[in-house]
């Protein structure tokens, strides 16, 4: 089985994790929360989905295991975010989109601990949201955000820190 849970996390019967069929492992650390309506997919890709300890994942949240998400400890994420850690290739104007397969991964996702996505994040592959950074509600995430950064918009840009 690919599919692991820490005994002590909490998921909801209503969240919808899929078993991979070419051996993608899906990971969920202790007392994380996966929430009702959450939907986990082995789509598009080889990568595993690895989150940590003590995180919540809200209601409505699609996570596409794509070419990997890595979440870290202490990460809360508000509902209906999607993780998208992959990209159809398009170039092909003779061929269907469907057909084309999926262009060369950038890396995946990664999300360091203390992190806060607001509700309605969209999260693409190559994103890497440091330690302890704020995404705000509505934003659009690629390429890099700083320790403590806070982000908002489409695309997301720093718009202030953390204090401290």
């Amino acid at each position: 089985m690919t599919i692991r849970i820490d005994p002590t996390a909490r998921v909801s019967p209503l969240a919808d994790i899929e078993d991979s069929v070419r051996g993608t492992l899906i990971e969920i650390g202790a007392r994380t929360m996966i929430d009702a309506f959450v939907k986990i997919k082995p789509a598009g890709g080889l990568g595993d989905l690895v989150i940590g300890d003590d995180c919540q994942i809200n209601s409505g949240c699609v996570l596409y295991t794509g070419n990997g998400i890595r979440i870290g400890h202490s990460v809360s994420v508000a509902a209906n975010c999607t993780f998208a850690p992959t990209n159809h290739a398009i170039a092909d104007r003779d061929r269907l989109i469907r057909e084309q397969g999926f262009q060369p991964s950038k890396g995946g996702i990664v999300i360091e601990e203390d992190c806060w996505l607001g509700a309605g994040v969209v999260v693409l592959d190559g994103a890497a949201i440091r330690k302890g950074a704020v995404i705000a509600a509505g934003s659009v995430v690629r390429g890099e955000v700083p320790e403590y950064a806070i982000f908002a918009g489409a695309p997301a840009k720093r718009i202030g820190e953390r204090g401290g």
